[in-house]
């Protein structure tokens, strides 16, 4: 599936021939799913077989493994975080709902994932490469109007605290955007304080004792 990687390309072009693709995958998958539903129709079940049925699962996993967000749903974790098979797509969804969050939204919106994705990726036990990333994501997060389930990027946050995200948030909150200085400056508390949940109530007291930046 490296087409998908287009889907974060910078230039308008590649990303709109890696939205076709997304598309075409899409139009598989809801016909595999069809005929899966098809096989189980109780009108019709006495014309299809087990194995028939089997057959017609196997066709809509193999679509499903072709598109997003299904492939992130086909390739459960199971052991360690850095040895999953999903772990590139996993960063890629992440990836392009921050970076591109209309096109994610109107493509591949998937709220759940994108919440279950950050939450399994909040480990402190991940390479260079994906520490990397999981700042990356952060920094994106706090730079922007808050969009569904942005909260959870303080787990990560957490899990990869370091020199490199805090030197980045603090950057965010010197800068002149008014929603990065003000995510930002929560993250860097929430980061000073371990100990508090990252709740609304937590979010709410914090925001009326905020300093003006």
């Amino acid at each position: 599936m490296i087409w998908a990687y287009g889907l974060i390309a910078p230039a308008p072009a590649e990303r709109a021939v890696a939205l076709d693709r997304l598309a075409s995958a899409r139009r598989e998958v809801e016909s595999a799913r069809l005929w899966v539903n098809k096989t189980w129709l109780p009108a019709t079940r006495l014309r299809f077989t087990a194995r028939d049925q089997a057959a017609a699962q196997k066709a809509y996993d193999e679509a499903a493994s072709r598109c997003l967000p299904e492939a992130l749903w086909s390739r459960q974790a199971s052991g360690e975080i850095n040895t999953w098979a999903g772990l590139p797509f996993a960063l890629l969804f992440l990836e392009w709902e921050a970076r591109y969050p209309q096109e994610w939204t109107q493509h591949a919106k998937a709220w759940g994932t994108k919440q279950s994705l950050i939450r399994r990726l909040a480990t402190a036990h991940h390479d260079d490469q994906v520490r990397t990333k999981l700042v990356d994501l952060v920094d994106l997060a706090v730079q922007r109007p808050y969009r569904c389930k942005d909260r959870e990027y303080v787990r990560a946050a957490r899990a990869v605290d370091g020199d490199e995200l805090r030197n980045r948030l603090h950057r965010a909150h010197r800068s002149g955007n008014s929603w990065a200085q003000l995510h930002a400056g929560y993250v860097l508390w929430l980061l000073d304080h371990p100990e508090v949940p990252n709740t609304r109530h937590v979010w709410r007291k914090w925001l009326a004792s905020a300093p003006t930046c």
